[in-house]
């Protein structure tokens, strides 16, 4: 066993994963493209992951859970009433999607065609940003500055109300003049349907 297959794991071969994906993008990167670039053989890859959609499920799951760790950070802050984490919870996701596809287009559209493969990974992304919503609705209700009469559908509903500001499909009218200002208009009167 070459020492590159020794120290081989899951995580780096993510890691590579992505820089294959970058250079070649999803149509055209394979196993033996990301073996290649960590110097062993495509079967080493396929013993920690057994095929390629595999792969390319974790790599997805992965690039989703970068995102829902910035917003459990928000959601678990104790400093601020709910209605307000709400407000930074929803800004840091916009924020995060904004700067991803913003910062590096060409990898958020590859991100975009692997979220379509994989939406079993993207469905219990949005279960877990729905929950985290919830807790921050429950919160708020349990301390009197929310009113919600079933907190779950609340978040989801909340979700769905900001799509436009977090649902890749809207990437392109992310840059526009005026797009915070509409962002912070629908924050508003959602929030203040909230209030008791």
């Amino acid at each position: 066993m070459s020492p590159a297959a020794e120290t081989l794991t899951a995580e780096r071969i993510m890691a590579a994963t992505e820089e294959v994906l970058r250079r070649h993008g999803p149509a055209k990167a394979t196993v033996v493209d990301v073996a290649r670039a960590l110097g062993v053989s495509h079967g080493s890859v396929y013993r920690h992951f057994r095929t390629k959609a595999a792969l390319r499920e974790a790599v997805t799951k992965r690039w989703l859970d970068r995102t829902h760790d910035v917003l459990h950070e928000v959601a678990a802050e104790d400093g601020r009433d709910a209605a307000q984490r709400l407000r930074a919870w929803f800004q840091a996701l916009f924020d995060a999607k904004r700067s991803k596809a913003g910062d590096d287009p060409e990898m958020f559209a590859t991100y975009s065609v692997l979220a379509e493969e994989n939406v079993a990974a993207v469905e219990q992304h949005i279960a877990e940003l729905t929950a985290q919503l919830t807790g921050i609705v429950e919160a708020g209700v349990a301390a009197g500055v929310l009113v919600a009469a079933d907190p779950a559908a609340t978040a989801r509903a909340l979700f769905h109300a900001t799509g436009r500001f977090h649902d890749p499909c809207y990437a392109g009218e992310w840059k526009r003049p005026g797009v915070q200002e509409e962002f912070d208009t629908v924050l508003d009167l959602l929030l203040r349907g909230l209030r008791p």
